[in-house]
Protein backbone atom coordinates (compact mmCIF):
# COMPACT_ATOMS: atom_id res chain seq x y z
CA UNK A 1 0.00 0.00 0.00
CA UNK A 2 1.40 3.12 -0.90
CA UNK A 3 1.81 6.16 0.99
CA UNK A 4 -1.13 8.06 -0.38
CA UNK A 5 -3.66 4.88 -1.30
CA UNK A 6 -6.83 5.25 0.50
CA UNK A 7 -7.63 1.64 1.99
CA UNK A 8 -11.47 0.92 2.32
CA UNK A 9 -13.33 -1.79 3.99
CA UNK A 10 -14.44 -3.18 0.23
CA UNK A 11 -10.23 -3.85 -0.22
CA UNK A 12 -9.97 -4.96 3.47
CA UNK A 13 -12.16 -8.36 2.59
CA UNK A 14 -15.65 -6.95 2.90
CA UNK A 15 -17.95 -5.36 0.38
CA UNK A 16 -21.24 -4.00 2.03
CA UNK A 17 -23.09 -3.55 -1.08
CA UNK A 18 -22.29 -7.66 -2.44
CA UNK A 19 -22.78 -8.21 1.12
CA UNK A 20 -26.74 -6.48 1.57
CA UNK A 21 -27.24 -8.20 -2.23
CA UNK A 22 -26.38 -11.80 -0.73
CA UNK A 23 -28.97 -11.45 2.45
CA UNK A 24 -31.52 -9.73 0.16
CA UNK A 25 -30.87 -13.40 -2.11
CA UNK A 26 -31.27 -15.49 0.70
CA UNK A 27 -34.69 -13.30 2.25
CA UNK A 28 -36.29 -13.51 -1.23
CA UNK A 29 -35.72 -17.45 -1.21
CA UNK A 30 -37.62 -17.50 1.85
CA UNK A 31 -40.81 -16.80 0.50
CA UNK A 32 -42.83 -17.98 4.14
CA UNK A 33 -41.28 -15.46 6.25
CA UNK A 34 -43.32 -14.08 9.25
CA UNK A 35 -43.40 -10.65 10.08
CA UNK A 36 -40.48 -7.98 10.74
CA UNK A 37 -39.03 -4.97 11.36
CA UNK A 38 -35.72 -3.54 10.29
CA UNK A 39 -34.31 -5.04 13.19
CA UNK A 40 -35.99 -8.02 13.89
CA UNK A 41 -38.52 -10.96 12.63
CA UNK A 42 -42.14 -10.80 14.87
CA UNK A 43 -44.34 -13.45 15.53
CA UNK A 44 -48.00 -12.20 17.40
CA UNK A 45 -48.65 -14.46 19.79
CA UNK A 46 -51.66 -12.39 20.93
CA UNK A 47 -51.94 -9.70 23.17
CA UNK A 48 -47.96 -9.46 22.81
CA UNK A 49 -45.67 -9.77 19.59
CA UNK A 50 -42.37 -12.30 20.41
CA UNK A 51 -39.39 -10.49 18.41
CA UNK A 52 -36.30 -12.49 17.72
CA UNK A 53 -32.83 -11.14 16.80
CA UNK A 54 -29.69 -12.85 15.77
CA UNK A 55 -26.20 -11.95 15.25
CA UNK A 56 -22.27 -12.67 15.99
CA UNK A 57 -19.29 -10.89 16.82
CA UNK A 58 -17.90 -10.47 13.49
CA UNK A 59 -13.85 -10.59 12.86
CA UNK A 60 -13.68 -8.73 16.31
CA UNK A 61 -12.61 -12.38 17.43
CA UNK A 62 -9.53 -12.02 15.84
CA UNK A 63 -8.45 -9.40 17.91
CA UNK A 64 -9.29 -11.36 20.95
CA UNK A 65 -7.57 -14.44 19.48
CA UNK A 66 -4.25 -12.43 18.81
CA UNK A 67 -4.06 -10.92 22.11
CA UNK A 68 -5.49 -14.31 24.14
CA UNK A 69 -8.46 -11.87 26.22
CA UNK A 70 -11.66 -13.12 25.24
CA UNK A 71 -12.99 -11.57 28.45
CA UNK A 72 -15.15 -9.00 26.34
CA UNK A 73 -16.67 -10.74 23.65
CA UNK A 74 -19.68 -12.12 25.24
CA UNK A 75 -20.58 -8.54 25.79
CA UNK A 76 -20.47 -7.81 22.34
CA UNK A 77 -22.36 -10.63 21.47
CA UNK A 78 -25.54 -10.23 23.55
CA UNK A 79 -25.12 -6.26 22.84
CA UNK A 80 -25.31 -6.65 19.00
CA UNK A 81 -28.24 -8.83 19.96
CA UNK A 82 -30.05 -6.78 22.23
CA UNK A 83 -29.81 -3.33 21.09
CA UNK A 84 -31.56 -4.62 17.52
CA UNK A 85 -34.73 -5.55 19.42
CA UNK A 86 -34.05 -2.14 21.48
CA UNK A 87 -34.49 -0.66 18.16
CA UNK A 88 -37.61 -1.86 17.96
CA UNK A 89 -38.81 -0.93 20.58
CA UNK A 90 -38.88 -4.31 22.29
CA UNK A 91 -37.64 -5.85 25.53
CA UNK A 92 -35.42 -8.02 25.11
CA UNK A 93 -35.78 -11.09 27.68
CA UNK A 94 -33.68 -14.00 26.51
CA UNK A 95 -30.47 -15.19 24.70
CA UNK A 96 -28.77 -18.30 23.66
CA UNK A 97 -25.10 -18.30 22.45
CA UNK A 98 -23.86 -20.74 19.70
CA UNK A 99 -20.09 -21.03 20.23
CA UNK A 100 -18.11 -22.95 17.50
CA UNK A 101 -14.46 -23.60 18.00
CA UNK A 102 -11.94 -25.99 16.03
CA UNK A 103 -10.47 -27.58 19.49
CA UNK A 104 -11.78 -26.85 23.10
CA UNK A 105 -10.18 -24.62 25.53
CA UNK A 106 -11.01 -23.95 29.03
CA UNK A 107 -9.47 -20.79 29.91
CA UNK A 108 -11.11 -19.52 26.39
CA UNK A 109 -14.41 -21.02 27.27
CA UNK A 110 -14.47 -19.75 30.31
CA UNK A 111 -13.77 -16.03 29.65
CA UNK A 112 -16.35 -15.82 26.88
CA UNK A 113 -18.58 -17.50 29.05
CA UNK A 114 -17.95 -14.61 31.90
CA UNK A 115 -18.27 -12.38 28.82
CA UNK A 116 -22.10 -13.75 28.38
CA UNK A 117 -23.47 -13.38 31.86
CA UNK A 118 -21.69 -9.63 32.25
CA UNK A 119 -23.39 -8.72 29.07
CA UNK A 120 -26.56 -10.33 29.94
CA UNK A 121 -26.93 -8.98 33.46
CA UNK A 122 -25.97 -5.32 31.27
CA UNK A 123 -28.81 -5.82 29.33
CA UNK A 124 -31.48 -7.62 31.76
CA UNK A 125 -31.81 -10.39 29.98
CA UNK A 126 -31.64 -14.41 30.87
CA UNK A 127 -29.15 -16.47 29.16
CA UNK A 128 -31.13 -19.82 28.75
CA UNK A 129 -28.73 -22.11 27.53
CA UNK A 130 -26.75 -22.18 24.13
CA UNK A 131 -24.41 -24.82 22.74
CA UNK A 132 -20.69 -25.44 21.78
CA UNK A 133 -19.61 -27.12 18.73
CA UNK A 134 -16.45 -28.67 18.27
CA UNK A 135 -15.86 -28.74 14.46
CA UNK A 136 -12.14 -29.14 13.90
CA UNK A 137 -12.90 -30.03 10.30
CA UNK A 138 -15.12 -27.05 9.85
CA UNK A 139 -14.28 -23.93 11.62
CA UNK A 140 -10.49 -22.17 11.63
CA UNK A 141 -10.10 -20.99 15.19
CA UNK A 142 -14.02 -20.28 16.80
CA UNK A 143 -16.83 -18.27 16.18
CA UNK A 144 -19.24 -16.72 18.66
CA UNK A 145 -22.89 -15.88 17.92
CA UNK A 146 -26.24 -16.07 19.71
CA UNK A 147 -29.79 -15.05 19.05
CA UNK A 148 -32.05 -12.99 21.46
CA UNK A 149 -35.43 -13.28 22.04
CA UNK A 150 -37.66 -10.14 23.45
CA UNK A 151 -41.38 -9.15 24.16
CA UNK A 152 -43.58 -5.80 23.08
CA UNK A 153 -47.04 -5.02 22.85
CA UNK A 154 -48.34 -3.42 19.73
CA UNK A 155 -48.39 -0.20 21.48
CA UNK A 156 -44.80 -0.69 22.26
CA UNK A 157 -43.32 -1.44 19.10
CA UNK A 158 -41.87 1.47 17.47
CA UNK A 159 -43.49 2.36 13.83
CA UNK A 160 -40.13 2.08 12.47
CA UNK A 161 -40.53 5.38 9.82
CA UNK A 162 -39.44 8.65 11.28
CA UNK A 163 -40.88 11.74 10.53
CA UNK A 164 -40.03 14.85 8.60
CA UNK A 165 -39.47 17.18 11.44
CA UNK A 166 -38.67 15.03 13.85
CA UNK A 167 -35.21 15.80 16.27
CA UNK A 168 -32.47 12.86 15.92
CA UNK A 169 -31.31 12.20 19.40
CA UNK A 170 -27.99 10.25 19.31
CA UNK A 171 -26.66 8.29 21.96
CA UNK A 172 -22.89 8.03 22.39
CA UNK A 173 -20.48 4.67 21.42
CA UNK A 174 -18.10 3.37 23.79
CA UNK A 175 -16.27 2.78 20.48
CA UNK A 176 -15.92 0.48 17.81
CA UNK A 177 -17.96 -1.55 18.80
CA UNK A 178 -18.30 -4.75 16.77
CA UNK A 179 -18.43 -4.18 13.09
CA UNK A 180 -15.96 -2.62 10.82
CA UNK A 181 -13.07 -4.69 12.36
CA UNK A 182 -11.59 -6.18 9.47
CA UNK A 183 -11.09 -2.36 7.69
CA UNK A 184 -10.27 -1.44 11.68
CA UNK A 185 -7.61 -4.31 12.05
CA UNK A 186 -6.14 -3.87 8.46
CA UNK A 187 -5.06 -0.42 9.09
CA UNK A 188 -4.34 -0.93 13.01
CA UNK A 189 -1.63 -3.40 11.82
CA UNK A 190 -0.24 -1.71 8.69
CA UNK A 191 2.59 -0.03 10.45
CA UNK A 192 1.61 -0.61 14.35
CA UNK A 193 0.93 -3.63 16.45
CA UNK A 194 -2.30 -4.45 19.26
CA UNK A 195 0.11 -3.55 21.98
CA UNK A 196 1.50 -0.30 20.58
CA UNK A 197 0.20 2.53 22.70
CA UNK A 198 -3.14 4.30 21.47
CA UNK A 199 -2.33 8.01 20.60
CA UNK A 200 -5.05 10.28 22.81
CA UNK A 201 -5.72 7.54 25.45
CA UNK A 202 -4.00 5.69 28.13
CA UNK A 203 -4.49 2.24 26.91
CA UNK A 204 -3.25 0.21 23.60
CA UNK A 205 -4.33 0.03 20.19
CA UNK A 206 -5.90 -3.70 21.09
CA UNK A 207 -7.35 -2.55 24.19
CA UNK A 208 -9.48 0.08 22.85
CA UNK A 209 -10.58 -1.97 19.58
CA UNK A 210 -11.59 -4.93 22.18
CA UNK A 211 -13.60 -2.17 24.01
CA UNK A 212 -17.33 -3.87 24.51
CA UNK A 213 -20.19 -2.68 22.70
CA UNK A 214 -22.71 -0.43 24.96
CA UNK A 215 -26.18 -2.19 25.09
CA UNK A 216 -28.81 0.35 25.14
CA UNK A 217 -31.65 -1.52 26.66
CA UNK A 218 -31.96 1.35 29.29
CA UNK A 219 -33.46 3.38 26.81
CA UNK A 220 -36.43 1.13 26.53
CA UNK A 221 -38.45 2.89 29.46
CA UNK A 222 -37.83 6.26 27.77
CA UNK A 223 -38.72 5.10 24.33
CA UNK A 224 -41.35 3.80 25.08
CA UNK A 225 -43.15 6.78 27.43
CA UNK A 226 -42.25 9.17 24.58
CA UNK A 227 -43.30 9.80 21.11
CA UNK A 228 -40.28 7.82 19.31
CA UNK A 229 -41.22 7.34 15.68
CA UNK A 230 -38.20 5.01 15.26
CA UNK A 231 -34.70 3.96 16.06
CA UNK A 232 -31.32 3.03 13.97
CA UNK A 233 -28.72 1.12 16.00
CA UNK A 234 -25.53 1.96 14.20
CA UNK A 235 -23.63 -1.13 13.36
CA UNK A 236 -22.66 -2.23 9.49
CA UNK A 237 -23.32 0.37 7.29
CA UNK A 238 -22.17 2.98 9.75
CA UNK A 239 -24.37 6.13 9.02
CA UNK A 240 -26.63 4.81 6.34
CA UNK A 241 -28.56 2.81 8.74
CA UNK A 242 -30.34 6.06 9.14
CA UNK A 243 -32.24 4.93 5.95
CA UNK A 244 -33.77 2.27 8.16
CA UNK A 245 -36.24 4.50 9.64
CA UNK A 246 -37.41 5.34 6.05
CA UNK A 247 -36.07 7.51 3.23
CA UNK A 248 -35.45 10.36 4.45
CA UNK A 249 -33.21 13.29 4.76
CA UNK A 250 -31.25 13.76 8.19
CA UNK A 251 -29.11 16.40 8.60
CA UNK A 252 -27.00 15.69 11.55
CA UNK A 253 -25.58 19.32 12.34
CA UNK A 254 -24.64 18.25 16.21
CA UNK A 255 -22.91 14.66 16.37
CA UNK A 256 -20.89 13.05 19.18
CA UNK A 257 -17.29 13.59 19.33
CA UNK A 258 -15.22 11.00 17.18
CA UNK A 259 -13.22 9.09 19.93
CA UNK A 260 -9.84 8.88 19.54
CA UNK A 261 -9.75 4.80 18.48
CA UNK A 262 -11.19 6.20 14.76
CA UNK A 263 -8.60 8.82 14.30
CA UNK A 264 -6.43 6.49 14.58
CA UNK A 265 -7.79 4.30 12.17
CA UNK A 266 -8.27 6.77 9.64
CA UNK A 267 -4.89 8.06 10.25
CA UNK A 268 -3.01 4.77 9.74
CA UNK A 269 -5.16 3.58 6.96
CA UNK A 270 -5.53 7.06 5.32
CA UNK A 271 -8.98 5.67 4.94
CA UNK A 272 -11.25 8.88 3.71
CA UNK A 273 -14.19 10.39 5.81
CA UNK A 274 -16.64 8.84 3.56
CA UNK A 275 -15.53 5.37 4.09
CA UNK A 276 -15.36 6.25 8.15
CA UNK A 277 -18.24 7.02 8.10
CA UNK A 278 -19.75 4.36 6.03
CA UNK A 279 -18.09 1.77 7.93
CA UNK A 280 -18.19 2.89 11.75
CA UNK A 281 -20.74 5.02 14.11
CA UNK A 282 -17.87 7.31 14.59
CA UNK A 283 -18.95 7.56 18.19
CA UNK A 284 -22.49 7.51 18.03
CA UNK A 285 -23.95 3.94 18.71
CA UNK A 286 -28.13 4.13 18.27
CA UNK A 287 -30.16 6.95 16.89
CA UNK A 288 -33.96 7.66 17.53
CA UNK A 289 -36.20 10.10 15.76
CA UNK A 290 -38.45 11.54 18.16
CA UNK A 291 -41.26 13.99 18.06
CA UNK A 292 -39.81 17.90 18.45
CA UNK A 293 -42.26 18.13 21.62
CA UNK A 294 -40.43 15.04 23.71
CA UNK A 295 -36.94 15.31 22.50
CA UNK A 296 -35.72 17.67 24.94
CA UNK A 297 -37.39 15.54 27.79
CA UNK A 298 -35.83 12.57 25.87
CA UNK A 299 -32.31 13.80 26.53
CA UNK A 300 -32.89 14.62 29.99
CA UNK A 301 -34.05 11.02 30.70
CA UNK A 302 -30.84 9.58 28.96
CA UNK A 303 -27.50 10.27 28.04
CA UNK A 304 -28.48 11.60 24.21
CA UNK A 305 -28.09 14.62 22.78
CA UNK A 306 -30.17 16.72 19.78
CA UNK A 307 -27.64 15.70 16.97
CA UNK A 308 -30.07 17.07 14.25
CA UNK A 309 -33.75 16.76 11.94
CA UNK A 310 -35.49 14.96 9.68
CA UNK A 311 -36.04 16.54 6.59
CA UNK A 312 -38.08 15.50 2.74
CA UNK A 313 -35.33 13.74 1.01
CA UNK A 314 -33.66 11.21 0.76
CA UNK A 315 -29.90 11.48 2.13
CA UNK A 316 -27.68 11.12 5.38
CA UNK A 317 -25.42 14.70 5.76
CA UNK A 318 -22.92 14.51 8.22
CA UNK A 319 -19.71 16.25 8.76
CA UNK A 320 -19.59 16.93 4.74
CA UNK A 321 -19.83 13.36 3.80
CA UNK A 322 -23.43 12.77 1.82
CA UNK A 323 -24.88 9.23 1.61
CA UNK A 324 -28.03 8.05 -0.86
CA UNK A 325 -29.94 4.99 -0.10
CA UNK A 326 -28.63 2.27 -1.92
Amino acid sequence: MTEDEEMTYAEAGVDIEESEAAVGALVGAMADVEDTTAYAGLIDIGDRYLAMTTDGVGTKLLVAEALQDYSTIGIDCIAMNVNDLVAAGVTPVAFVDYLAVEEPAETMTAEIGNGLAEGASRGGVSLVGGETAVLPEVISGFDLAGAAAGLATPDQLLDGEAQVGDKLVGIPSSGVHSNGLTLARKAATTDHEYNDPLPGEDRTIGEALLEPTRIYTYLLDSIHAHDVHAAAHVTGGGWTNLFRMGEFGYEITDPHPVQPVFEFIQDAGNVSDEEMHRTFNMGTGFVVAIDPADAEAFVAETDGQIIGDVTAGSTVEIRGCHFDPE
